[in-house]
This record gives C-alpha cells, sequence and structure tokens, in this order.
C-alpha cells in the first residue's frame, strides 16, 4: 500500500492553487535529465486533461534521448525561444519548479520568474530548498521528483488523470533517477509507484532502451574513451575520478546526454566507493559525484561546488579552470590518507591494493 506521506495542509493548499487559475508555467533545472522532464511533462499531461492551459519552459537543450516524451516538440526552451518562453511565464498565475531547489539551478530563467506575480509551487528531492516559493512539497527521502509528483496526485485522488502519456513521462523519471531500480530504492513503495505507473499501458522495455540503452556510435566511443584514458582510480582512498576537457568532447563529437551514466560505472570496481566525473561545458565545470554506503558526496558537492543533492549521487558547478577543479578532488583524497576519514561505503567486494593501479596527475 502507497502511504500518503505529504502533509494534508500542503496538499489542500495546492488543490486551492490549481482550481484557482487556469494559466500555469512549469519549468525544472538546467540539463534537464529523465526526472526533471518525467516530473514535468507528466504533470503537463494531468493538468491539461483538467483543461488547464499548461507551458512547460526549460532552461536549455534537452537530451536526445529524451526525445521520446509524449508533450516534448511542445516545450519552449528558453535557449532557444527566449520570446515565448518570457511571454508565457508573464501570463502565468501559477508556476511549478520541479526536481531543483533554488532558482540558482535554472540559470537565466530564474530572472522572468522571479519577477512574476505568479504563486511559485516547489515539487522536489533535493536538500535545503530556498525560500523563494510560496508553497514547498520538499522531501530528500523520496526517490524522485516523479515519485513527488504521483504521490500528489494519488492524495489529491487525481490518479485517474493519469492517462498513458503521464504514465509514460512519471516512469521515466523514476527509472533513470534510481538507475533502472538499482539505487535510492529502500522504500519498497517505489516499486509499487512503477507497478501503478505500468498499469497504464506503458511500454517499460521501450523506455529503458530509448532513455537508458540507445547510444550513437560517437557517444560509444568518448564513454570508452573516458574510462580507458580519463579514469584514475585512488584504491587506498576508494575513489575514482574522470576528466573530460571541451577539446576531448569536441573530438568526439559530444552532444548533450552523451556522458550520461558515466559517473556511476566506476563504483563497479571493487573497492572504489565513490566517484568524482568533471566534465567541462563553455562557461563552467560540470561536477558529478556518486556513492555507496555511508559516504556523503552531497557534503563534497555542497562545500566545494556550490551543489547538493543526496548522499549517494549529487552534482554541482565550478567556475573555474579543470586543472583548479581536480586540485581540490586531489585535496579531498589527501584528507582520506588518515584512515578514520576513509569513505564508510559497502566495498563491491574485496578491496584493491595500491599496487593494482597508478594514475598520474594531469
Amino acid at each position: 500500500m502507497i502511504q500518503a506521506i505529504i502533509p494534508d495542509p500542503k496538499i489542500e493548499r495546492l488543490r486551492a492553487l490549481i482550481n484557482g487559475t487556469n494559466d500555469i508555467v512549469i519549468t525544472c533545472h538546467m540539463s534537464p535529465d529523465g526526472d526533471a522532464m518525467g516530473s514535468t511533462l507528466g504533470l503537463c499531461h494531468v493538468l491539461q486533461r483538467l483543461a488547464k492551459n499548461v507551458r512547460v519552459v526549460v532552461p536549455d537543450m534537452i537530451p536526445k534521448s529524451l526525445f521520446f516524451l509524449p508533450g516534448m516538440r511542445d516545450v519552449y526552451i528558453y535557449t532557444k525561444h527566449e520570446a515565448r518562453a518570457r511571454e508565457a511565464i508573464a501570463g502565468a498565475k501559477l508556476i511549478f519548479c520541479l526536481d531543483f531547489n533554488t532558482l540558482a539551478r535554472i540559470d537565466r530563467l530564474a530572472e522572468p520568474i522571479r519577477l512574476s506575480r505568479a504563486k511559485r509551487v516547489l515539487i522536489d528531492h533535493h536538500l535545503d530548498p530556498d525560500d523563494d516559493f510560496d508553497l514547498a512539497i520538499s522531501m530528500p527521502e523520496a526517490s524522485s521528483t516523479c515519485e513527488l509528483v504521483f504521490r500528489m496526485l494519488m492524495q489529491m485522488h487525481m490518479l485517474n488523470m493519469v492517462d498513458r502519456r503521464a504514465a509514460t513521462c512519471l516512469y521515466t523519471g523514476l527509472m533513470t533517477d534510481t538507475g533502472n531500480f538499482t539505487y535510492s530504492t529502500e522504500n519498497p513503495e517505489v516499486f509499487e509507484i512503477a507497478a501503478a505507473l505500468a498499469r497504464r499501458h506503458i511500454d517499460t522495455k521501450a523506455i529503458y532502451n530509448m532513455a537508458l540503452n540507445t547510444f550513437s556510435a560517437d557517444c560509444l566511443r568518448l564513454q570508452g574513451y573516458a574510462i580507458a584514458e580519463k579514469m584514475q582510480v585512488f584504491a587506498e582512498q576508494h575513489a575514482a575520478l574522470i576528466t573530460l576537457t571541451q577539446d576531448e568532447l569536441k573530438r568526439f563529437n559530444y552532444h548533450r546526454g552523451d556522458t550520461e551514466g558515466l559517473v556511476n560505472k566506476p563504483l563497479s570496481i571493487p573497492g572504489v566507493n565513490w566517484v568524482m566525473f568533471l566534465r567541462e561545458d563553455a562557461e563552467y565545470i560540470k561536477v558529478s559525484c556518486r556513492s555507496v554506503g555511508d559516504f556523503a558526496v552531497s557534503d563534497i558537492c555542497e562545500r566545494y561546488f556550490n551543489g547538493g543533492g543526496h548522499t549517494n549521487a549529487a552534482g554541482g558547478d565550478f567556475r573555474g579552470t579543470m586543472d583548479e577543479a581536480v586540485g581540490i578532488f586531489y585535496s579531498i583524497i589527501a584528507d582520506c590518507d588518515d584512515e578514520s576519514e576513509l569513505p564508510a561505503g559497502e566495498a563491491q567486494g574485496e578491496e584493491l591494493p595500491a599496487a593494482d593501479f597508478e594514475f598520474t596527475i594531469e
């Protein structure tokens, strides 16, 4: 049985906000992933069935792996459709902010949303949300924002409005933010929610293949290069690092989404308990971290990279050079030289001796 965990006063406030307007905008964080797009489009389909005028506005480009999601062709991408996006935001009476905890996570889209007089509703599963929202449904214990959207609709007695299109979107976010149900699934209700969505006659096999198992030749070559040439393993500190510069990305004709899942790969090495992946973008270094067990990479991302997230999955941005970002990583693992500071995660098998790996500092 799926429990009602969102406080009733918040559900009633949300119901009043939805009933009180027809003009709604839904947005999500920059570099949107499966959970961001799944939750925004899933909610969009439900609200449209309620005869609401709904627009989805996202800060920047969407990975090609998510183009299959129903409703994608109607999304306003702020970096491409700025005038139309601003017009939609200016006309909105209610703005849903999904899968981010601070307006800083939506880049240049933050300015028109701050200027809007619309009520702002946050639905998110990241730690420490800002106070920029009129109503916040923030639950870090949730596996994904799609889980929270499902629970919200359930408690509002609106699951009958979840058709195959909405279910496809919500299932995609639930699946991708749990690594195809391999982590963030301590609560067995995650599987009950997945089953409830699957009963809407969605094609779960196709969703998996399109979102997580379809790669271009360039993408496969890039990921192979990253693992063969750029992965460094630090056995004594139970850590791994992967870096990719802009020149390397261009060499492999990089497209948004081509490095999705790369940060998880070193965790399959016995003894590696946490990983940092640094990707050089045009204006900053994108930081992604993953871990197992109790080692909180969210603390690292919050302290050093203006970010945050969950204990085992976190990220951030670094406004500096790749060398500076790598230097921070080395300072972190230097702290791990003290045995008491070693990551407390569950090793994926026996620990590897330090002599099994060599690494160089770029």
